[in-house]
């Protein structure tokens, strides 16, 4: 156990820092036409060697979530992944000279004291594999993600950022859930599974919905709904369907910690997308006049700046 925590805590901060190249190659990408979800988007975005530093720590994060999923309950690596937001507001502050308020370092210490928390109630991995039908329910599921993706990317902007940030989660979330349907890793039996056709459609969906997101709307919307979206669906079917279970007697500490952890993570949520670049004129954005910041302090960029 104590491995797959140092594993899931691992590939938080793989995540974390890897949001702050990606989100900035992002935005660095000339967006196709229309506002609905591009999937040219993610061929431009290959071209930015940030993007491409991004994709390289988030392989080094998923191999470590595989080893966190295999021996951890699926509600604390969900959690240690939504301390992805804690890990790049912290990266964020030294790399691009953002200042993090002092409401925003102890949202950093709530996620924290929540993470510690469950890591003293966390109970082994679940012992129950799944049955063939929510193998195949993942899987059906995944392409709905997918499917519903396409549709959110045509809402309106303010629903457009939340709705495909929610989508994205729901595509992590399968990931964590499809990883432990996943028995064996030789090569017939990831092909007569359900759950690993489900864990490359929901991946694939969660990555083209976020970058959508990121380059396409608010990205505190985009990244709350991300947020929930990853932690509590996963969280539950874990406890429901997998048999996770908490130490005994200590269910009330790890349902205390896994809200922590996530509460804290949404008060993070506008370091979803890393700073952009102050304005030419060395004013603040707008975003960081409404947020009360001085003349001259760098900020990140609003979250409602299309």
């Amino acid at each position: 156990m104590l491995l797959g925590m140092i594993c899931a805590l691992a590939s938080a901060l793989c995540f974390g820092t890897a949001s702050v190249f990606q989100a900035v190659a992002a935005r660095d990408t000339t967006p196709g036409t229309g506002s609905g979800v591009d999937a040219r988007l993610l061929l431009r975005v290959l071209t930015q060697w940030r993007y491409l530093l991004g994709l390289t720590l988030d392989g080094l994060g998923f191999l470590l979530e595989l080893v966190a999923l295999r021996s951890l309950p699926i509600y604390t690596v969900g959690a240690a992944l939504a301390a992805t937001l804690a890990v790049t507001a912290v990266v964020a502050a030294p790399l691009l000279g953002t200042r993090l308020a002092r409401a925003e370092w102890l949202a950093v210490a709530v996620v924290c004291g929540g993470l510690a928390m469950l890591a003293l109630s966390s109970g082994a991995e679940g012992h129950l594999r799944g049955t063939p039908g929510l193998r195949i329910g993942v899987l059906v599921f995944a392409v709905a993600v997918l499917a519903s993706g396409a549709l959110a990317g045509r809402l309106p902007e303010r629903a457009r950022a939340a709705a495909l940030g929610l989508g994205a989660g729901f595509g992590f979330g399968v990931v964590e859930v499809a990883v432990r349907l996943i028995d064996g890793f030789a090569p017939l039996d990831l092909l007569t599974n359900p759950a690993s056709y489900a864990l490359v459609i929901g991946g694939g969906a969660a990555f083209l919905l976020l970058t959508t997101a990121f380059q396409r709307g608010s990205v505190t919307a985009a990244t709350a709904g991300m947020v929930i979206g990853e932690t509590l669906g996963p969280a539950l079917v874990g406890v429901a369907w997998l048999g996770d279970r908490t130490r005994a007697g200590l269910a009330p500490l790890a349902v205390a910690g896994f809200a922590l952890a996530v509460v804290g993570a949404l008060a993070l949520a506008r370091f979803g997308e890393a700073p952009a670049a102050e304005t030419a004129a060395g004013a603040p954005a707008s975003g960081d006049v409404a947020r009360g910041r001085g003349e001259g302090e760098p900020g990140p960029v609003a979250a409602e700046t299309p």
